[in-house]
């Protein structure tokens, strides 16, 4: 049985970059949630919008995307 080098680094790509994605999104929203002042812009739906964590949404919906692709 001859197995695509893909099929095997595929696995461990996506669990690196889920695993980086979520990390770095609870460190940034660890500052987020430092930088606030009031109250009134601490409710979930700002600090989830917050243009700081769509690059932490990304690696972690390529990370998704390529553990569910078959190689």
């Amino acid at each position: 049985m001859s197995y695509c080098i893909m099929e095997v680094i595929s696995p461990f790509i996506s669990m690196a970059l889920l695993a980086i994605g979520l990390v770095g999104q609870g460190f940034e929203m660890k500052k987020i949630r430092a930088s606030i002042i009031s109250d009134q812009q601490l409710n979930s739906k700002n600090i989830f919008a917050n243009p700081r964590n769509f690059k932490w949404y990304a690696l972690i919906a390529a990370g998704l995307i390529i553990s569910f692709l078959k190689f």
